[in-house]
């Protein structure tokens, strides 16, 4: 395949060890406004500087991960984990980057579990702090499709769309705002009415009464405002203004995301060349980096190895695969796959498991408490 090729050809050689990164989980529980304490910024901060080529690397685990104050030896869970938990905090309040669409924050419409990057002011520059945040994003997504280490998050086709350089339509924005483009839509049907029906007074007032609470200025998907024009908050909007209000107000809500989405698709070109993007349509992308979505049960069943007395015909197996197959919805064999797998999302075939999922018997001798297996709480 020519993607797998090019990828194969753009990866990064070194003889240095996988890097080692350090996690303080209690920290990371610690929540601040800027999202310092949060597991995806102790990442980035020991990985953003090299991430263009650590992200490339041969190696299956692109680093080793080390929880500070617990007992663990990363043989590729505790890997996955991290990579879980910077998606959970990516997608979340945790982190300024992101935000929840407003079809989520009004509970109306479709898409309401959607994040979208968070919106700036038009007319101020990005920090460089957040730019390189948004960069790294970016080099997850690239290191998810090299690697499937698939990035569980959910953001809007429009995103995906902008990455690879597709033009993002009203429509795009209506299905994470559902009121994004109503009262324009409204005004331009009552102006068109009070043009064909010639001196209605009641139209003509309906609009006017309409016009004068409007300006110049939008309210953002993330609920500031900003003018759209220099003192567009105190310039009324008119009839005669009318359309090139709608030009200015259409042009803001087409291009709000742009500066964040672009830092991320620089961060991805950092790892997965440009040319291979441009295969991709906006669904497959997300595919590529997310994967499906649904556990595939069946997926997991045949790329499982069972250790010690267990087989896969062994009675307790069965009862395990009909339990996981029959009685969890999807959300319950995600939390499954998180609590034993680190990870809550599948490769999509069959050969992209470079490990497979292992069951092992237990040893119950007088000498093995096997209570001392299960999780333990943090004090």
């Amino acid at each position: 395949m020519w993607l797998e090729e090019s990828l194969s050809k753009t990866e990064y050689r070194t003889d240095s060890d996988v890097p080692e990164v350090e996690f303080d989980t209690i920290q990371a529980s610690n929540h601040d406004n800027e999202g310092k304490n949060t597991m995806f910024n102790q990442a980035f901060e020991q990985l953003h500087e090299n991430a263009h080529n650590i992200f490339r690397s041969r190696d299956e685990r692109l680093w080793r991960v080390k929880y500070l104050d617990m007992d663990s030896i990363d043989q590729g869970g505790p890997y996955r984990d991290s990579i879980t938990a910077m998606c959970s905090d990516i997608c979340s309040s945790h982190l300024p980057l992101f935000v929840l669409c407003p079809n989520g924050q009004n509970n109306t419409g479709q898409n309401r579990d959607c994040w979208i990057p968070n919106v700036f002011p038009p007319n101020k520059p990005i920090s460089n702090k957040f730019k390189k945040q948004y960069q790294f994003i970016g080099q997850l997504m690239g290191m998810a499709i090299r690697k499937k280490h698939y990035f569980n998050v959910k953001f809007p086709i429009l995103l995906w769309k902008k990455l690879i350089g597709e033009e993002i339509t009203m429509k795009d924005i209506e299905e994470i705002d559902i009121q994004s483009f109503a009262i324009i839509k409204e005004m331009k049907i009552n102006l068109e009415q009070s043009q064909s029906i010639d001196g209605d007074s009641e139209i003509n007032y309906l609009c006017t009464s309409i016009m004068n609470e409007l300006r110049f200025d939008v309210i953002s998907s993330s609920g500031q405002t900003y003018e759209l024009i220099p003192g567009g908050e105190n310039i009324p909007v008119t009839p005669r203004n009318f359309s090139e209000y709608c030009k200015r107000y259409r042009e803001y809500r087409l291009n709000e995301f742009g500066r964040p989405i672009e830092y991320i698709r620089q961060g991805l070109c950092s790892i997965i060349p440009y040319g291979c993007l441009t295969l991709f349509t906006a669904n497959e992308l997300e595919e590529a980096v997310c994967g499906k979505g649904e556990i595939d049960v069946a997926l997991l069943k045949r790329n499982t190895v069972y250790l010690g007395d267990y087989n896969e015909n062994s009675p307790h197996i069965q009862q395990f695969w009909t339990i996981i197959n029959e009685m969890f919805d999807e959300s319950q064999k995600k939390l499954f796959l998180i609590f034993v797998w680190g990870r809550s999302t599948l490769p999509i075939l069959d050969k992209d498991f470079k490990s497979k999922f292992k069951i092992q018997t237990i040893s119950h001798d007088d000498n093995h408490q096997i209570d001392q297996m299960l999780p333990s709480e943090l004090h």
